[in-house]
């Protein structure tokens, strides 16, 4: 199935070979670049680089993940675990059939993902854009890594909250105040609308998937393609003492940017400061 909008994004639907939907979006036509979305987020975090992609010559694919947004939710439990989140984005990667080395832009869990996929797949990868890459559990506050370390079974608490205490969340987390200025949030009110919409659409069982998540820390030295890594100064998700770290790890870093004002989504909440950053990391390879 497939659809066109006025922008010319191709939506797109399709079964895999095990039987499991993935939804995911296409726009413009050239090198591919495969954005992946983060933990209760969906392809619709990427609706603002997606544009500036196909004006430069890029053909970029954004997907939702296996329990989020249009793509498969499996009932069990038990079912969503970071490597079967990995194989149903590794299928729908085999599935485009590219006929070249792809650009992979992975924010959080989808940054741990596209990691995951250049250790297995390095062949296959040309370059890395890492935004606020989840790689070890440690990186979590001890709160979350606590709750995290353990099966979640019964989530019907969180199936059952209403779209407005999801939005009620997402707009106190983003409410920022700075002296002398009147207070505001940092991520504009569609950005708000669309996180709470994309944390009611996924499936409960998604939380399950951060704790299976092997620590990455001590393979990374050997992924060598070059790497732009960027990350929120205020990100209160992930500790943001990790990335400077990563940045020592990694072999072939080309750039290395904090964005201060930014937290968790700085793809989000700064645009207009981030996309420049990835076109012109794309533009040097």
């Amino acid at each position: 199935m497939s659809a066109i909008d006025l922008r010319g994004v191709i939506y797109q639907s399709m079964m895999l070979g095990n039987n499991q939907k993935v939804n995911y979006v296409r726009q413009g036509e050239g090198s591919p670049v495969v954005l992946v979305h983060g933990l209760a987020a969906s392809l619709h975090d990427w609706d603002d680089l997606l544009p500036e992609l196909a004006a430069s010559g890029y053909a970029g694919y954004a997907l939702d993940l296996l329990g989020h947004g249009g793509s498969e939710k499996p009932l069990n439990a038990y079912d969503y675990t970071a490597e079967n989140a990995f194989d149903h984005f590794s299928r729908w990667i085999d599935s485009l059939q590219f006929h070249e080395p792809l650009t992979l832009v992975g924010h959080s869990l989808g940054g741990g993902l596209s990691l995951l996929y250049a250790l297995r797949h390095p062949e296959r990868v040309r370059a890395l854009v890492l935004v606020n890459p989840f790689y070890d559990i440690k990186q979590l506050p001890p709160v979350m890594q606590t709750v995290f370390r353990h099966q979640l079974i019964n989530t019907n608490l969180i199936e059952r909250t209403p779209y407005r205490l999801f939005r009620f969340f997402v707009d106190v987390t983003s409410f920022s105040a700075y002296v002398g200025q009147r207070e505001s949030h940092v991520l504009p009110e569609h950005i708000r609308y669309q996180t709470a919409l994309d944390y009611k659409r996924a499936s409960s069982g998604i939380y399950n998937i951060p704790r299976t998540l092997h620590n990455l820390t001590y393979d990374l030295s050997r992924i060598t393609q070059p790497t732009l890594l960027l990350w929120g100064g205020r990100d209160q998700t992930l500790a943001p003492t990790s990335f400077p770290t990563l940045k020592t790890i990694l072999p072939n870093i080309k750039g290395a940017h904090e964005l201060p004002a930014c937290g968790h989504v700085p793809h989000q909440c700064h645009p207009m400061n981030v996309n420049p950053l990835v076109m012109d990391f794309l533009r040097g390879l």
